[in-house]
């Protein structure tokens, strides 16, 4: 009987961690490859830090951006920034979602998916298909040079964002830093929006 408490009590103190685990644990507890080069020490300085201090990184160096319980990112060169946000799923269990971002010519994300043991997940589990597609009218598909538009292989960097607070995820379609105003003048009436907002239901992202 005293064994079957204390194992039950012991459970019970496992299941009060995990769900008190916030970002910042996580970010501590997270693989070297998904950061490389920075050090545990710079890791607790970039959570406590206010947000003006910088550290060593071996692309220059890293700073905090923005921080809140489930919500962190970092800028991690002149060019990116990493995102990482907690996100609810069912049975009271959570996932992380990191979005590494470069801006060169234009911005471009990757997003990828992980338990909290940072066990990676396949991404079509919880995202949609991405490509520059979702954002033209597909009711426009028989209107000359829509397939033009969408057939530009030089135009599909997307980035993604979350906003400090939120669970969505709004995608940006960033063609015009890549096209010239002729083009940008040809795509324009086959496009819905610049922006889509994909909202967290849960168990998956879904438009």
């Amino acid at each position: 009987m005293i064994m079957r408490i204390f194992i039950g009590i012991l459970f019970l103190l496992i299941s009060l961690l995990a769900e008190g685990q916030n970002i910042g644990d996580l970010f501590k507890s997270m693989p070297s490859e998904l950061l490389p080069g920075v050090s545990e020490g710079n890791k607790t300085m970039l959570l406590v830090d206010s947000g003006e201090t910088t550290v060593p990184y071996a692309l220059g160096e890293i700073k905090k951006l923005r921080q809140s319980n489930d919500y962190l990112e970092i800028k991690t060169s002149d060019i990116g920034t990493t995102q990482w946000k907690l996100l609810p799923i069912e049975k009271d269990s959570t996932i992380i979602c990191v979005i590494k971002t470069v801006c060169a010519n234009a911005c471009d994300s990757h997003i990828s998916f992980y338990t909290t043991n940072w066990e990676k997940i396949d991404n079509n589990t919880f995202l949609p298909e991405i490509s520059q597609e979702i954002f033209f009218d597909s009711s426009k598909k028989e209107m000359e040079n829509y397939k033009y538009g969408v057939s530009l292989q030089h135009i599909y960097p997307i980035s993604a964002a979350f906003s400090e607070s939120g669970s969505d995820l709004t995608l940006t379609f960033n063609y015009k830093p890549l096209l010239t105003e002729d083009q940008i003048a040809e795509i324009k009436p086959f496009l819905k929006s610049d922006t889509i907002v994909l909202k967290w239901e849960n168990v998956s992202f879904r438009q």
